[in-house]
Formats: C-alpha cells, sequence, structure tokens
C-alpha cells in the first residue's frame, strides 16, 4: 500500500497510562472474546459507526464475527487496515478498539475511529482512551493530516466529503 512507508513497522503493544489496559493488533484469535464485546455494545456502536459503515449488523453471527477478525488480521500483516483492540492487562477481556484506515475520503492521509465499550462511556478508560489515540498516531506513525473521524470531524460531514 503507498499510505506507509514500505519500511514502516506497526506497534505491537500499546500501554494505557493507567497500567492496566493496552492496545494490540486484534486477530481472528480473540474472537470469542470481541463477539460478546461487541454484541454487548451494539446498540452504543452502531450509534457510532451504524450510519457510516453499518456496523455491527443486528444478525452478526459469531462465525461472521470470527471472519471479520481474520480479515482485520490479514489486513494487519499487510499494512493495509489496522484494528487494535483494547484488553484488560491479562487479556481476558476487550474494552473497546481502534481503527487506523487508509482515507476513504479526501483531505487526510489516514482516517482514524475508536470506541469503548457501553459501560466504560464517560470513564477514566474512556477520557485516557481518548487522550492516548491522537498523541500515539502523532509518535509513532508517519500520518501528516489523520483525520479522527466522529471528532475532528463529524461522520455526517465526512460522508459529504468526496471519496478519495
Amino acid at each position: 500500500m503507498t499510505w506507509l512507508p514500505a519500511d514502516f513497522v506497526h506497534p505491537l503493544r500499546v500501554p494505557l497510562p493507567d497500567g492496566v489496559h493496552h492496545l494490540r493488533p486484534i486477530r481472528e484469535a480473540d474472537a470469542p472474546l470481541d463477539y460478546p464485546t461487541v454484541m454487548g455494545s451494539r446498540e452504543h456502536l452502531w450509534s457510532i459507526f451504524g450510519p457510516a459503515w453499518g456496523w455491527p449488523a443486528e444478525t452478526i453471527t459469531y462465525e461472521a464475527n470470527r471472519i471479520d477478525l481474520a480479515r482485520h488480521e490479514k489486513e494487519i500483516a499487510a499494512h493495509q487496515s489496522f484494528n487494535y483492540a483494547m484488553f484488560d492487562s491479562a487479556e481476558t477481556a476487550i474494552r473497546g478498539c481502534v481503527y487506523i484506515d487508509p482515507p476513504e475520503r479526501v483531505g487526510a492521509d489516514a482516517e482514524i475511529s475508536w470506541w469503548v465499550v457501553a459501560d466504560r462511556v464517560g470513564s477514566e478508560l474512556e477520557q485516557a482512551l481518548d487522550a492516548l489515540v491522537p498523541a500515539w498516531i502523532a509518535a509513532d506513525w508517519p500520518f501528516r493530516q489523520p483525520r479522527y473521524l466522529g471528532r475532528s470531524i463529524s461522520w455526517q460531514d465526512w460522508q459529504a466529503l468526496p471519496a478519495v
């Protein structure tokens, strides 16, 4: 992909300041944790991503979710896009995700979005992730004009932009 330098190495683990949670690239093997996390926060996630991405569908199955995670894992390996899950220290629970994608709309060199599970909305964990993501992107990624979907631009305004 031309959106990243050929020699770029993506981070494999990103600790959150709380010392308890961390980000790491999601894998197909995470499906047993990811599926109940997504479905348990489905209404919250739909309110963020549904109009733009149609995700997560009300009818998504465990198998469809597993296949989706396998696709994400392959995209990460190929540096096509990145999905980082936010885990507790023992990796027994997923508390959110961060997506780093090539731009779909003009005016940016990457599009980044993230979420926390519904029961952590408004919490210190969400505030920590909100602070971490832009700082991490600035420090560890080669982007000059990242766009933070739903934050630096509304989803509605993003959808109105011309496609790349």
